[in-house]
């Protein structure tokens, strides 16, 4: 038992930190600050708590969201009060939209100096909105409110956070004088009589049964009808969250013969040669007449959001009659309102009922075309990448080919997400791969990267643009002092390269200035300033040796590569138009 009775403020903060680490909770993301001082100071020493002290609000809150996605648990955040928490804010989107949980303590002034113009005093509950599963503002420490009404109000926010859907947690911690643990005379041992058996035990106040919902019986009795019905039927797979749930999707995909379109965040893309799995589906889908061909009649989408917008837009317009959702995570995802049956469960759990009611069969001329597609995409892209010409695509389909599957990946959003979707080799290794595809902004890039590694004890390398850098630079510091090697992937092409891809890139006089953004500035003197060793390639090969070099060191190191927008933008639509001439009728070679 780690408590500090000094004060009250020091004794309650102490409460709370051993609650939140019996909670399996013992990740801190700490930015310094006065008014949170009791919280910082029982982190600090709590024997079971890691802290990672990092002074920028928004990095840290990405740090602990990219934790999150690695360890598949909550870490919690520490941080003064005012606009330190408001920096909080982008993290919880991402969080909140992607089911990720997260615990935020934030430091708060007591109600007397509320309202007053007291210095660094905001309206701090509520600051989050509906971004939040659960908020919990708590009083001023007082001897007043039970010691054990404290520990049970933290355990109801954990579980909160941890339920499902799973989400950031608010709790609102105000503090008065003194904040700094001076003992202030008094004796809290009657105070903490009414603990006195919690004190004795290493288990949450108030443990909470893990949540286990089983696939309605006639929901399953419609899904197999469905799927036995239908002559056209493809199954899309969004982010999968276990090896359980992507075994029972290859394992549906054999018994119906049915192809499987697999997002970069399934699990599914790198390291997996399965002739059912179409890797590289969004190049497929260039073709006007391919898509035609191949349209389904049935959509069983397993997981998570999509990356691919062409997907998206194909599926719009095919117009399944069936478009059936199985989403353990409640993500909620329909863009296009499609979706004619919602199943809430586990892929793996629906799987274990599905298997008894499906009809096995063998490949249908449907899989066939979509598997001739899928070999023609393929030359295709090894064609490109055969000429040994530095540009995105070659990073991508190339970095997919090197990474160890003993590492990670983090994809920012934009360019970097979409070149792995589309050129993303599946003969590579079988790496976990983490991005921001919640909200999909492109801030925090850096900070989820160092989280991902922290939470899953793996090295990370992370495919980055120009612009996504920008946004997290000062984050480069949790790079540069991570135990674990970060390998930071610049692809700079000098502004925005995702809006070459859109319309407005055809309106050239306002497209450059307002769109692109040029800013003509290397990396070079951030790498220095933040003590990382840096390397600028221009040639594949060149980009190779560097790479191999990197990922087997034991430190953080970024490589920087200078990129053309208009050269990624011709290679996708040359990639592309090879599919025009395919014959759908034609048999994959054996």
């Amino acid at each position: 038992m780690n408590l500090n009775p000094a004060n009250i403020n020091s004794l309650w903060a102490s409460l709370l930190i051993e609650e939140l680490t019996r909670q399996d909770i013992t990740h801190f993301f700490i930015s310094p600050g006065s008014r949170s001082t009791p919280l910082t100071v029982a982190a600090a020493r709590h024997p079971k708590a890691e802290s990672v002290v990092h002074f920028d609000e928004r990095g840290a809150a990405f740090a602990a969201l990219g934790y999150a996605r690695g360890a598949r648990r909550p870490a919690a955040l520490i941080c003064t009060s005012g606009t330190a928490v408001a920096n909080y804010l982008p993290a919880v989107v991402e969080a909140y939209m992607d089911r990720v949980p997260m615990i935020l303590l934030t430091a708060d002034r007591p109600p007397e100096l509320q309202d007053c113009g007291a210095n660094q005093t905001i309206k701090q509950p509520g600051i989050f909105s509906h971004y939040v599963r659960h908020e919990l503002n708590l009083p001023s420490a007082d001897t007043s409110v039970r010691a054990t009404a404290l520990l049970s109000l933290i355990d109801r926010a954990v579980h909160s956070a941890k339920s499902i859907p799973a989400g950031p947690v608010h709790i609102n911690c105000p503090f008065r004088e003194p904040l700094a643990p001076v003992d202030d005379g008094q004796d809290y041992t009657e105070y903490l009589n009414a603990v006195g058996q919690w004190m004795e035990q290493t288990s949450p106040y108030t443990s909470a049964g893990r949540e286990s919902k089983a696939p309605d019986r006639a929901d399953m009795h419609t899904l197999a009808e469905s799927i036995n019905a239908a002559s056209r039927g493809i199954i899309v797979a969004g982010k999968l969250d276990s090896e359980s749930e992507r075994d029972a999707v290859i394992e549906l995909s054999e018994r119906i013969g049915w192809p499987v379109l697999p997002d970069i965040q399934s699990g599914l893309r790198l390291g997996l040669v399965h002739p059912n799995v179409i890797s590289n589906y969004d190049l497929v889908l260039y073709s006007d007449q391919v898509k035609q061909h191949l349209a389904p009649d049935c959509c069983l989408h397993i997981g998570g959001r999509l990356t691919s917008k062409r997907l998206l837009q194909w599926l719009d317009h095919a117009k399944p009659t069936q478009y059936i959702m199985v989403d353990g995570e409640k993500r909620g995802f329909d863009p296009n309102h499609q979706v004619t049956l919602r199943i809430d469960a586990s892929f793996a759990a629906v799987w274990t009922e599905l298997s008894k009611h499906t009809t096995a069969r063998d490949g249908s001329d449907h899989l066939v075309r979509w598997q001739t597609a899928s070999e023609r995409t393929r030359e295709a892209i090894a064609h490109l990448i055969d000429t040994g010409e530095l540009n995105e695509p070659s990073i991508a389909h190339l970095l997919s080919h090197l990474i160890l599957p003993r590492h990670a990946l983090w994809l920012a959003s934009s360019m970097p997400v979409r070149l792995m979707d589309m050129f993303g080799a599946c003969t590579g290794e079988m790496a976990p791969i983490g991005a921001n595809r919640g909200a999909s902004g492109i801030d925090g890039t850096v900070a989820s990267a160092t989280g991902l590694a922290r939470g899953l004890g793996r090295p990370t390398t992370l495919l980055i643009g120009d612009l996504a850098l920008f946004h997290d630079l000062n984050s480069l510091s949790l790079a540069a002092g991570s135990r674990i090697p970060i390998t930071v992937i610049i692809l700079n092409n000098d502004g925005g390269g995702i809006f070459a891809l859109l319309p407005i890139a055809e309106h050239h006089d306002v497209f450059e200035r307002w769109f692109a953004t040029p800013h003509g500035m290397t990396f070079a003197s951030a790498a220095d300033q933040f003590g990382l060793p840096y390397e600028r390639v221009d040639t594949l090969d060149g980009f190779q040796k560097a790479y191999l070099t990197a990922r087997d060191a034991r430190h953080s190191s970024i490589i920087e590569i200078a990129c053309d927008r208009g050269t990624t933008v011709e290679l996708i639509h040359r990639v592309g138009q090879t599919m025009s001439t395919l014959s759908t009728d034609q048999k994959p070679h054996a």
